[in-house]
């Protein structure tokens, strides 16, 4: 078994081993699970079965994480993503007005189209025409995201009145046991504790049931029946004109938020070659497409790449086997639906708060004597959380660097690709 591993993942070449590639994968689990409880309760509201979307939810994330790390040999995890499914819900169904089998056939569209640009080398193309300082802003961008998310979901911050965010209630139990396990995951790494952030998760959560801030109801259930949601896409009603800026809005979001991660965690990993580039790409990008058609057929929104399998490569997860771990994880979360309701926000949270720490250190990578490099980076980074889209971050970020090289005369430092790019993001916000 240990050779077949070797010879599947490369576990030696990449610096790691069984055990440590394990823990990742559990830790990369334990803090995305979230998405198995979020995601149904979003698509219900579309008028879906929530029983069945918590199944295929489950379905696709361990589909789509087996894929990635047999494919591609990438520790990235897979599951249906969180902007896109309050898209699918609020921005499609709800606010346009279509049914979600419809939706769903948006969506399967999407990732036909996402696979056909994967097969071929247009999406690589893209990523590797994006210049070194805003691939930097995209790491450290999608920290920011991930640190106003995280301290959003601890309560450290809330809604303000007569400001954007004000401080939460910081004598909220819930609040203060979000601290405590921040604290911790950084005292257990500063002590190179194997597995801290796995720790922390499960003391935080240990500690609020017993002071009963959680619910433990149990441990086995049988899966619910996923036959609502199964294969019920509207592929044909789907096709119609007035559904072309749908399609592609699903299309751009997943395209542009896994382009982000993709290079936030091959970043993180010390996965990219000295040229920034990421090896293997082609065929992580085919997992992906693939993810997403099959998340469309199972009856769920579009799968992704999830920026939290940063946790797990934090952990030491290298290679594929992390991701690997991870899926079947979400396979077994269909029988243990009781127990993974255990795990409370207020202990996944600290988590990203501790990410965003790490993958801010991709500011001092940037450029800071050239004001055409590190302001579009600036953008790029800030806009990410400010706008609560990865993918919109990108897009203005894009925008500003080819406008502001353009104005330096710096026409020589900007790849035709971008020039490409920009032009559909501009198309993008004026059409769509």
């Amino acid at each position: 078994m240990k050779n077949q591993l070797e010879s599947l993942f490369n576990l030696s070449a990449q610096h790691t081993r069984f055990r440590t590639e394990v823990i990742a994968g559990i830790t990369t689990f334990l803090t995305m699970s979230y998405i198995i409880f979020i995601n149904p309760s979003f698509l219900a509201q579309a008028g879906m079965d929530q029983g069945a979307v918590f199944a295929a939810t489950c379905l696709a994330a361990g589909i789509g994480s087996l894929l990635m790390g047999f494919l591609a040999n990438y520790p990235i995890a897979l599951a249906p993503g969180m902007s896109l499914n309050a898209y699918f819900t609020f921005g499609v169904v709800l606010g346009a007005g279509y049914s979600w089998q419809v939706s769903l056939g948006a969506v399967f569209i999407a990732g036909v189209i996402f696979l056909a640009i994967s097969i071929f080398p247009i999406r690589e193309y893209i990523i590797n025409c994006i210049p070194k300082s805003l691939k930097l802003a995209i790491v450290a961008g999608i920290g920011l995201f991930l640190g106003i998310i995280g301290l959003k979901s601890a309560g450290l911050i809330t809604n303000g009145k007569t400001t954007l965010v004000t401080l939460g209630n910081l004598h909220e139990p819930t609040t203060l046991l979000a601290i405590l396990g921040f604290f911790c995951i950084i005292g257990l790494e500063a002590l190179a504790v194997p597995g801290a952030v796995m720790i922390s998760i499960l003391a935080v959560s240990g500690l609020g049931l017993l002071l009963g801030y959680g619910h433990f109801t149990g441990i086995f259930s049988l899966p619910p029946s996923i036959a609502p949601t199964f294969l019920q896409m509207n592929i044909k009603e789907a096709l119609q004109p007035s559904l072309i800026a749908i399609i592609l809005a699903f299309l751009f979001v997943d395209l542009f938020d896994n382009t982000g991660t993709l290079i936030a965690v091959a970043h993180r990993a010390k996965l990219m070659n000295a040229e920034g580039r990421l090896p293997r790409i082609n065929r992580a990008l085919t997992a992906d497409s693939l993810a997403a058609i099959i998340s469309a057929m199972l009856g769920t929104s579009t799968t992704t790449s999830y920026v939290e399998s940063i946790v797990g490569v934090r952990s030491g997860g290298r290679t594929g086997l992390t991701a690997i771990v991870t899926g079947i994880l979400f396979f077994l979360a269909l029988f243990f639906a009781p127990l993974m309701s255990a795990i409370q926000i207020y202990a996944s949270a600290p988590v990203l708060i501790y990410v965003a720490c790490l993958m801010a250190r991709a500011f001092t990578e940037i450029d800071w004597d050239d004001i055409t490099e590190y302001t579009p980076a600036v953008i790029t980074a800030l806009c990410m959380p400010l706008t609560f889209s990865v993918a919109d971050g990108i897009s203005l970020g894009f925008i500003s660097y080819v406008v502001i090289k353009c104005l330096s005369g710096r026409f020589r430092d900007i790849h035709w690709g971008m020039f490409l790019l920009a032009i559909l993001f501009i198309a993008k916000y004026s059409f769509l």
